[in-house]
Formats: structure tokens, C-alpha cells, sequence
């Protein structure tokens, strides 16, 4: 999902349409959406409450999307399905992630996996009706954008779970790549690259802690126009965008010291049943109130050898 699309979504998602009346009704009582409806109004933000919903769920979606790096790390196929049927080869060993928990399917016993959408990523902010009367127009709107960057980060966290639940036996070349405390180096990306590739995949690609993409910044080959081209390193900009075909991802979510090469065609796949959403949230035993933002999917790992992972890469630079 791209940001600006609330009255595409209005027009064309049915489902959609009723959540938002649903919250225009509730808007007339709710603490916060009533005081983020009224200020916005009177500060000439917006004509009216639609117009506040649609401000609130354009803004949760610029904010969340740069957040959102797990979607670049895996496939995304928009659904509305509660579980689809996925065949595996022969020889495939699959994982179905739930939070908290990870099912191992068995390996040439099971040729297909079921991946349930009943995965909820959330993220909320909670204020006191007192704390709302007075409340201005920036300090809601900036509350509004935190909610966006941690549900964004809240989803990135729950698919790099996902490829961490793999068992090492499972992975591209039949273990984790162990790089005896050095610092990610060419050398470090050749091997993932190779271990995915003696598997007949194509790593599509490389996903990485920040701390281990700086050291990549180190190393000569990544700054030299002879090995890379310029265009695929900006130093200035401290980023590696690609390198032996893969994209790089880098992130301080992911675990230090750990980096992947995945096959984004085939390795795994996140069904996403309702993007990004805005909600009501309130407590009225304590007095709170607030909003909070979801997506609603499923993940699963289909080919765990379309994975490699490197771990005891150096975490200091």
C-alpha cells in the first residue's frame, strides 16, 4: 500500500468503507477522534470528519511504509481469504509462524502448508481525557505519526522472526554460516550468495544489521567503481543499494551480528489480508483513550533452502 489512497479504498473496498463509517459514527463521542476532528476543523485542515479520518489514515501510512522493510524481504500477496493452501516440492520443508511459537511441518511428508491471515501487527498511543481538552493540533498529529513508525516496525520484526524460526539443518547449504567474529566483508556476500545458489535459487536479497552494512562501507570493493559501480553505493549516504543482484536491507530490527540472502520468489510468503488500518482505542475503566493502527496477515516459509543466514559476524565496527 502507498500513502494517499484513502478515497481509492473508500471507492473500491467494501470493507474498508464500513470500518471508516464505523468510525465516523464514533468520532461524535470518542475523545480523540472528536478533539482531532475539532481542532483540525477549526485550524482549516480539513472540512469535516472524513476529511479528519482521511487525514489520520494518509498519515499513519507515510509513516509506517519507511518502516515497513519486511515487505521488501519477502513476497506480499493482498488476500481475502482466512487460510490458503500453498504446494511445496517433494523434498521442501515448511514453517508456519504464529507469535510465540513456531509449528515445524514435517519435511517429504507434507507436499502442502496452510497459511492462516491471523497474524495482527498493532501499535497505540493512550492519553487521558484531561490530557486531550487540551491538546493542540501538532501535539495529535505527532502522536498520530508514532503510532504509523511503530506499527511499521512492529510488522518488519514479526517476518524477520519468521526466517530466524528456521531450523539451521533447513537452510541454504544445510547450515548457518559461521564468520568467526569478522566483520561483514565481499568475501561474507559471496558466501551467502553461494549457499543460496548451490540450491538452484537466485537470492534476490541481502538483509542485514546496520552496524554489519557500515562494515560493508569499510571494505574496499564496495568503494571502488572497479568492483561496484557507483551507482549502487552512495557513501555519502552510508548505503549499499545492491550488490551481485541483490538488494540490500538494512536495519537496526535485524539482529546484530546475523545477515541473510533470501530468494524473495520462492522462499516465503506474507498473505496480507487488511493493510494498514486505523482504529479507536480507549479504556474507560482507567480513562484513557487514543488510536492505534493494525495489519492483519499470514506468514509462511515455503523452500527454508532459498534461505542462507550468516551469524557470528562481528557486531562492532
Amino acid at each position: 500500500m502507498k500513502p494517499k489512497l484513502f478515497e481509492s479504498l473508500m471507492q473500491q473496498d467494501g470493507e474498508f468503507r464500513r470500518l471508516v463509517e464505523g468510525l465516523k459514527r464514533k468520532a461524535t463521542v470518542h475523545p480523540f477522534f472528536k478533539r482531532y476532528t475539532e481542532v483540525g476543523v477549526r485550524e482549516g485542515l480539513f472540512s469535516d470528519m472524513i476529511g479528519a479520518i482521511g487525514k489520520m489514515y494518509d498519515t499513519l501510512v507515510e509513516c509506517a511504509y519507511p518502516e515497513l522493510i519486511g515487505r521488501n524481504i519477502i513476497t506480499v500477496r493482498p488476500t481475502t481469504e482466512s487460510m490458503e493452501r500453498f504446494p511445496l516440492d517433494a523434498k521442501a520443508v515448511a514453517y508456519k509462524y504464529a507469535e510465540g511459537s513456531v509449528a515445524r511441518l514435517s519435511g517429504a511428508k507434507v507436499n502442502t502448508v496452510d497459511i492462516y491471515t491471523d497474524q495482527l501487527a498493532e501499535a497505540s498511543e493512550q492519553w487521558t481525557r484531561e490530557f486531550l481538552e487540551d491538546a493542540t493540533w501538532n501535539v495529535m498529529q505527532n502522536m498520530v505519526e508514532k503510532v504509523g513508525r511503530a506499527l511499521g516496525e512492529r510488522e518488519t520484526e514479526q517476518i524477520l522472526s519468521l526466517y530466524a524460526s528456521v531450523s539451521n539443518s533447513d537452510l541454504a547449504g544445510g547450515d548457518a554460516i559461521d564468520q568467526g567474529n569478522a566483520a561483514m566483508d565481499w568475501s561474507a556476500v559471496l558466501k551467502l550468495h553461494n549457499a543460496v545458489r548451490g540450491e538452484n535459487w537466485r537470492p534476490t536479497v541481502l538483509v542485514v544489521h546496520e552496524t554489519q552494512l557500515h562494515q560493508l562501507l569499510s571494505d574496499d570493493k564496495f568503494i571502488k567503481a572497479s568492483y561496484l559501480p557507483s551507482s549502487q553505493t552512495d557513501i555519502e549516504q552510508g548505503v549499499v543499494t545492491s550488490v551481485l543482484g541483490m538488494k540490500v536491507q538494512a536495519s537496526t530490527l535485524v539482529a546484530n551480528g546475523t545477515a541473510y540472502a533470501v530468494d524473495t520468489r520462492v522462499a516465503a510468503v506474507m498473505l496480507l489480508r487488511r493493510d494498514v488500518t486505523v482504529e479507536d482505542w480507549e479504556e474507560p475503566k482507567t480513562g484513557e483513550f487514543g488510536v492505534r493502527a493494525t495489519t492483519r496477515f499470514g506468514l509462511g516459509i515455503l523452500r527454508s533452502n532459498a534461505v542462507a543466514k550468516m551469524v557470528n559476524i562481528k557486531t562492532t565496527l
